[in-house]
């Protein structure tokens, strides 16, 4: 990933004016879980050049294909099958294991980034890897009404929050299952929070939610059928 650092950074600061906070909460070793929240196509990328530790984001398989593809493996970005999300989620693992970093955007799909609700596999990595888990607010990568595709103008400013590493373990006497949705309703609340900080902060609001009909099926996280 070395040279998609820099691209990283010159689409944060160069094509847009970003704004980063917080990146003295992320852990400077070991491995770690950025959760960051969706609205913009945009925001893996932007999150991957605002993030002080390089990471491997979980990218929507279709994307694998011709030119596009070479560029997304080559800059180590992992492919992901929602339809058998356990194979993307093993191979998150296996880099987490490796002391590395895994950028998730645990909602699923573009919507209004309020991290109302989340899928379940970033609940299982941080349970299985004792990885701890980094709340990302992402903010105007999609304004008001925009569409879920849209584009940014370049020049627009942006903000990236880096929130307080949350870290969970299982507890004693806790079904898996239990575990997994205790797990998952701590991460969605400490996301939907550190959002909700960083709008206050920033005064950057969140987009105004599109019809859910319209919603896409994006990079993110697999379903939580493991």
């Amino acid at each position: 990933m070395a040279w998609s650092r820099p691209v990283g950074w010159i689409l944060d600061n160069l094509v847009y004016r970003t704004t980063v906070a917080g990146r003295s909460n992320v852990p400077t070793g070991g491995p770690v879980i950025f959760a960051g929240n969706h609205i913009s196509f945009l925001d893996g990328p932007v999150m991957f050049g605002a993030a002080p530790r390089p990471m491997h984001i979980l990218v929507k398989q279709e994307m694998f294909r011709g030119f596009l593809g070479g560029v997304l493996t080559a800059a180590g970005q992992l492919p992901v099958d929602r339809r058998r999300g356990r194979a993307a989620l093993q191979r998150c693992r296996n880099v987490l294991d490796a002391g590395r970093c895994v950028g998730i955007l645990p909602e699923g799909t573009r919507g209004s980034g309020d991290a109302s609700g989340i899928n379940g596999g970033v609940a299982w990595l941080a349970l299985q890897t004792g990885a701890p888990v980094v709340p990302v607010a992402i903010l105007g990568t999609r304004q008001g009404s925009e569409h879920l595709d849209s584009v940014p103008r370049p020049g627009r400013r942006l903000h990236v929050n880096f929130g307080r590493a949350l870290t969970l373990a299982a507890h004693a006497g806790e079904s898996g299952r239990a575990s997994m949705d205790r797990a998952a309703q701590e991460i969605r609340a400490a996301l939907a929070g550190h959002v909700q900080d960083a709008i206050e902060l920033s005064g950057q609001r969140l987009p105004v939610s599109n019809d859910p009909q319209d919603v896409a099926a994006v990079a993110g996280t697999p379903a939580d059928d493991h």
